[in-house]
């Protein structure tokens, strides 16, 4: 399967710090765009993602490595794409670069 990087723009980098996991993510505020839940299904994909932050793991695959249904993930999708950490277009999702905290 041919991956397309979905926001050019907002490729992500490695943050200065050790991790995959920016830590923006709390200073910026960030977390409290959206749900516990859906910050679980972030983890995943930040972990299964490439350098490019794309990954296309099935629905059927998220909802077992989540314990959710699939009525709850497409929830926490919403609620990412909402916040504009992820990117999504069927079946590929990409984490994005942080935006700056407003």
């Amino acid at each position: 399967m041919q991956k397309q990087i979905i926001d050019r723009e907002r490729v992500r980098r490695v943050p200065p710090q050790f991790s995959w996991v920016d830590h923006r993510l709390v200073r910026g505020n960030h977390l409290m765009r959206a749900s516990a839940s859906a910050w679980g299904l972030y983890l995943v994909l930040v972990t299964v993602g490439d350098e490019n932050g794309l990954s296309y793991y099935a629905e059927r695959t998220l909802c077992r490595l989540l314990s959710v249904s699939e009525p709850a993930l497409a929830a926490a999708r919403r609620e990412l794409v909402a916040a504009r950490v992820i990117a999504y277009e069927a079946p590929f999702y990409q984490v994005l670069e942080l935006e700056a905290a407003s």
